[in-house]
Parts: structure tokens; sequence; C-alpha cells
């Protein structure tokens, strides 16, 4: 797989040589980097767990360093292995370039996978290679340059819309009067099915009232949540209506 790009970072070229040699600088950008160890000067071993398309691995891997030219360019000979899902091997040449004040990174990579990973196709592959790229240059330069991308602020929320919505108070029904009409329905219910002789029709009858109780109790609710407002007029009020008064 071959994969050209570019990315123009905020800061002086030798600053950003700098952060490209530093391994603190690159475990922090290089996306789901676990460890990264410089044993020598031109040698790097890193721990990275990535995922390309559904499958996920972890990969050790060595970096080592040739044709340097600080601060303008060099190659970095890659071999990573993630064990069942499959393994990375590449060349990376990399060239530094100056830009008004800030550094253009030029990249080449000509990269080899195998194993399961290498099943998943070039487009799924050549797609996360640009993501994570994308991601580590983004972080990178983030770092190098001190200055953090711009994040749009949220939009504001109109306060009708945050305000809780607060639902219209209804009154409740006296529990005391639900506890006697539960007691008189389980009490009729029981009594009825008592004349039948036998304990297992009163039961049956005390069932019977318990579920006429649920009943009522279901028909009173319906009618009252969709019940019209009702004005009631007494005697006195009546005939001043019809009089005229």
């Amino acid at each position: 797989m071959q994969m050209l790009g570019e990315q123009r970072v905020a800061a002086p070229r030798q600053k950003v040589w700098e952060a490209l040699n530093d391994p603190a600088v690159l475990q922090a950008s290089i996306p789901g980097c676990q460890t990264l160890s410089k044993e020598a000067e031109d040698r790097f071993s890193a721990i990275v767990e990535i995922k390309v398309g559904p499958i996920g691995a972890r990969f050790k891997g060595a970096v080592s360093l040739s044709d340097i030219n600080a601060p303008d360019s060099y190659t970095l000979n890659l071999e990573g292995n993630g064990g069942i899902a499959g393994s990375v091997k590449g060349l990376v040449r990399v060239r530094l370039e100056e830009d008004s004040g800030a550094t253009l990174v030029r990249y080449e990579a000509d990269t080899q996978v195998g194993g399961r990973m290498a099943q998943l196709g070039g487009p799924v592959i050549d797609a996360t290679a640009k993501q994570l790229a994308g991601r580590f240059f983004s972080r990178f330069g983030e770092i190098v340059s001190g200055v953090k991308p711009a994040v749009a602020a949220p939009a504001a929320v109109p306060a009708a819309a945050a305000a809780p919505a607060v639902a219209a108070a209804r009154p409740a029904g006296s529990p005391v009067a639900w506890v006697l009409a539960l007691i008189i329905a389980a009490a009729t219910g029981f009594f009825f099915g008592h004349q039948g002789g036998s304990m297992e029709s009163a039961w049956a009858g005390l069932a019977i009232g318990l579920l006429l109780l649920v009943v009522a109790a279901a028909a009173f609710e319906y009618g009252r949540r969709t019940a019209q407002p009702t004005m009631v007029l007494d005697a006195a009020l009546l005939r001043r209506l019809t009089s005229g008064d």
C-alpha cells in the first residue's frame, strides 16, 4: 500500500524536527500508543493498539531511522507484529520544508500488510491509515505549536426548552376512600363467592371483587382525564338567571 500526504505544522522547522525525535511527543501524538521508548539515537520501540475495520490488535513494533539529514529529512523503517490480527512492514520517507514561519511535513509511505488485516482489502486499510495520519498530525501540531484547535461554542438553548416541563397538577383521589373501596369490593366478592359453599368459591369471589374494583378505577381515571369542565348551579343562582335579575 502506498500513501502520499502533507501536513502544515504551525512551528519552525527546527522545532518540528526535534519533536519528531522526541519519544514523549510521539507517544502523545500517535493514536493508541501505549508505550514508546528510544533504544538508540536511531531506533525506537513501541506498543500500539489500533482497530482496522472490525479487527482490533495490539502491535509490538520497532522503528529505525536512516538517511538522516537534519533538519530536512529522514527515512523510517518500521516493523510491527499484531499476532493473529496481522503484521505491518514498511518504509516512510519524511521531508520538512519551511513555509512562512511554519513547517510543511511531506511524507511518502510504502507498506505491506499481512494476516487477517490484509483480507479486509485496500480501501478499508487505506481509509484507516489516512484517518490515523490525520489524528496524529492534529495532535502533533497542537503539542508543538501550543495552539489548540478552535472548538465551536455550543448553541444557546432557549429558556423555554432548557426549563424542565412541569406537568399540570391533578387532584389525587382520597387514599382513605380507595382503601374503603378496596375493602368493600373484597368483602363483597368474598361474600358472594362464599354462597357457593366452598372456600374455593369464596376466594374466586374475592378475585372477582378485586377485578371489578380495578375496572372501576380504570373507568374513573379515563373519565377524569377526558371529561369536560362542569359548572354546578345552586337553586338560588338558577332562579336569578331565569328571572333575568
